[in-house]
């Protein structure tokens, strides 16, 4: 194999200097790193020392990954790249991919704000001093340092084990890392290349890990952020905020720029991240879904499950279309969004005396108590409903309020365009695609948002009233909101595309109009008109309820330091409840209707009782592998994933539906019988007895045996067997039901969700 790989590329060596000079891009190639050449010694020489001769230039060799991913980044021509997969060595060569960022009383909603006393069997002293040992590395977009939600005050030293540094740039110094922002690095070769043709050039974005977007300041405070003291959005949500686990480490790795987050970047960032040494890796990210073996997020999460770190991705914020998931592996944590019983109130009050309620984070003077001209939809511009730059004519808006329907640009930038014009107030009408789903923005002007609706009365009303008149109005903060949580519009919805035996998302967690620290060179909106500043903003989507998820996995991993991440994802999501504060099962916020597993996956996390879940579903690295050498994949994509050159897939599950999941999604297809086994591990009381309890719909059976598992020892492994019988007159057209499996006693409930579809298609 190495005579093989020598001749190979001593053969590219003569040819590829003839080729003619092409644009060049980012690849990733991925190699099969265990065909090196004993000549080499490291695989970076190998790469590196073939990749310069084969190119013009000594630039093309943008990162070498050695444990997230075998293979590297490179800037290379199309020729050149066809030129490598013609390699024996070579296991794929593939574009880089650019990911998109998924963009306080959260804590006393999950019921983490006790300072003293028992929580489910952990003092809470414990628990905090337990948490200093646990970091969480967090991929986005840097970190502002000097926000209080970094504040070191009382930590003890940085654990010995941490092998990760603060890099410095023009605009950070490592002297603003400290015991609790303990790492800070940044990855951008992949950007410069995609932006400007060579990471050797300088760009107009600093390089380095200061944050100057908000949003991973945002993401890194919410998952472990310091207790801060009246902490507001300029009066809203005013409180203490404070992260999920605020007693441990936080290690920020900035991948994401101005245009995006690109997978080599990413792909650095991850490799770094676990040779650095952290717990938990929180990713508010994603792409599209594909084979595993081509998800770059997936395949460096492989390795981070492997060495025992958890991984948690946002789910996306494509809902409430069907099949809309990303970060889909089942070795990641897939979260979806939820409501909090938190809400900012604001009142359009119309010329016909109607007053309708909903949402806004506007701070400034207000409108006064005098209605005002209202406008929907007026002048030449067809697109004006939308309010698109350059759509409004100043002669119809100047001194009104205008209707501007959601969709396409931005809230806030909508606001922005209404006030260029002159207008001095909007209502941000909803449409079929958000339905009821309220989300409330920092707005630049007097701005309502509302529901479809009580959009489609006033947009009625404009149309059809001689004089129409509005006057905006704001109530602040309310608390104790019902019904909540209830499931964001915008949480990216099931099934599972990639692998439809899977259930997807895993969890839903708070993910709308969340506080968390902010940067301070960025106004709350992102505008570049805003120049307010706010050392902490209020923000929606998966992006901030995935790192709420990252922070419970910190608390449950200082709880139990020998769980595998896959016990506390089985703790957080057997754990998870389906009703909201009126005791009523979960609601949809797209269109009021009850919600179900393809919305919220287990349900809501509800981390007291995830601390002591009673039994978990464990699943070690050759269950995965079993998993993915039952999916048809070739060995070499197996091998890719896996890393592993001895991998022969000689044990393999009969369906994928196999693997030890903590949820069941049954795909009938052309079968009426669909057969699956699991295993429980005792991780509460010796001598616990459960008893099984079902729910379904008619048209399936279902049947466990054994109907009662006895664990006489912690730690002891139990398994049991479900069989789905699907009616013979059941409809196969049927779209999809739902049910559950409950193992119980007095002390726990052990809940898994079951999905039930008929086809494999998406109706």
């Amino acid at each position: 194999m190495a005579a093989e790989a020598r001749f190979w590329f001593a053969a590219l060596l003569l040819l590829l200097p003839c080729l003619s000079a092409m644009a060049k891009q980012t690849y990733i190639v991925q190699m099969n790193h265990h065909s090196k050449p004993s000549s080499y010694a490291t695989h970076h020489d190998w790469y590196s020392a073939h990749l310069q001769s084969l190119s013009s230039t000594e630039d093309s060799l943008l990162y070498t990954y050695t444990t997230a991913y075998h293979g590297f980044a490179a800037s290379l021509d199309s020729e050149q790249a066809e030129l490598l997969r013609q390699s024996d060595s070579v296991l794929g060569v593939y574009e880089d991919t650019l990911y998109t960022l998924h963009t306080t009383r959260t804590p006393e909603f999950l019921g983490l704000e006790m300072e003293s006393g028992l929580w489910a069997g952990h003092s809470t002293q414990d628990l905090n001093q337990a948490s200093n040992d646990v970091i969480v590395g967090v991929l986005d977009t840097g970190v502002w340092p000097e926000s209080k939600s970094f504040d070191d005050a009382g930590m003890p030293e940085i654990p010995t084990r941490w092998r990760g540094q603060c890099e410095s740039g023009s605009d950070f110094a490592t002297s603003l890392c400290n015991k609790k922002l303990i790492g800070a690095r940044s990855f951008s070769k992949g950007f410069h290349m995609a932006s400007g043709g060579s990471f050797m050039r300088k760009s107009k974005e600093a390089e380095s890990p200061r944050d100057r977007d908000g949003h991973g300041t945002h993401t890194s405070s919410t998952a472990a952020g310091s207790h801060v003291a009246n902490a507001s959005l300029l009066g809203y949500a005013t409180g203490t905020a404070r992260g999920m686990a605020p007693h441990a480490r936080v290690a920020v790795y900035k991948v994401c720029w101005s245009t995006g987050c690109f997978g080599s970047d990413i792909l650095a960032g991850m490799d770094r991240a676990i040779v650095d040494g952290v717990d938990v890796l929180s990713l508010s990210l994603g792409g599209g879904s594909s084979p595993y073996y081509r998800d770059t997020i997936a395949i460096g999460a492989f390795t981070a499950m492997e060495r025992g770190i958890f991984v948690s991705c946002s789910a996306g914020n494509s809902g409430p279309s069907k099949a809309s998931l990303a970060n889909t592996a089942p070795w990641i944590m897939t979260v979806g969004a939820g409501t909090l019983d938190r809400d900012f109130p604001a009142y359009a009050l119309l010329g016909n005396k109607k007053r309708f309620t909903g949402v806004s984070l506007y701070s400034g003077t207000g409108m006064g108590n005098k209605p005002v001209q209202l406008v929907y939809n007026k002048g030449s511009n067809s697109s004006s409903n939308l309010c698109l730059p350059g759509s409004l004519e100043p002669e119809h808006v100047r001194g009104k309020v205008v209707v501007c329907d959601r969709g396409i640009n931005a809230r806030v930038e909508k606001g922005g365009v209404v006030r260029a014009a002159g207008g001095i107030g909007m209502i941000l009408a909803n449409t079929a695609a958000s339905g009821e789903e309220l989300v409330a923005d920092s707005h630049l002007l007097p701005a309502v948002a509302v529901g479809m609706r009580v959009g489609d009365l006033i947009r009625e009303y404009v149309q059809h009233d001689s004089n129409p008149t509005a006057l905006i109005s704001f109530g602040g903060t309310v608390l104790n909101v019902r019904p909540s949580p209830v499931v964001a519009a915008f949480s990216s919805r099931g099934p599972n595309l990639v692998t439809p035996q899977i259930l997807k998302p895993d969890v839903i967690g708070p993910g709308v109009n969340i506080l968390a620290g902010w940067s301070e060179s960025i106004g709350p909106t992102g505008l570049e008109e805003d120049t307010r500043k706010s050392q902490f903003n209020i923000m929606s989507g998966t992006s901030m309820s995935c790192p709420h998820i990252s922070g419970l996995a910190a608390l449950l991993k200082a709880a139990h330091p020998d769980w595998s991440p896959s016990a506390i994802k089985s703790a957080l999501m057997t754990t998870a409840y389906t009703q909201d504060n009126t005791k009523s099962p979960l609601k949809d916020a797209a269109d009021g209707s009850l919600s179900n597993p393809w919305a919220h996956g287990s349900g809501h996390v509800e981390p007291q009782k995830a601390l002591s879940p009673g039994l978990v579903y464990d699943i070690s690295t050759d269950d995965y592998v079993a998993f993915l050498c039952s999916l048809e994949y070739t060995l070499e994509h197996v091998q890719a994933i896996v890393k592993k050159p001895n991998v022969t897939c000689s044990r393999k599950y009969s369906d994928p539906g196999q693997l030890n999941y903590p949820s069941f999604s049954v795909v009938f297809g052309n079968k009426r019988v669909v057969r699956y086994s699991r295993e429980l591990t005792n991780v509460g009381a010796a001598g616990s007895i459960y008893r099984v309890a079902v729910t379904g719909p008619p048209m399936v059976r279902i049947a466990v045996k054994p109907t009662r598992l006895v664990f006489k020892n912690v730690g002891e492994k139990q398994k049991y067997t479900v069989t789905f019988v699907a009616n013979k007159g059941a409809d196969k057209t049927a779209r999809s039901e739902f049910g559950s499996i409950v193992w119980q006693n007095p002390q726990h409930q052990v809940k898994s969700p079951i999905a039930f579809a008929w086809t494999q298609l998406i109706d």
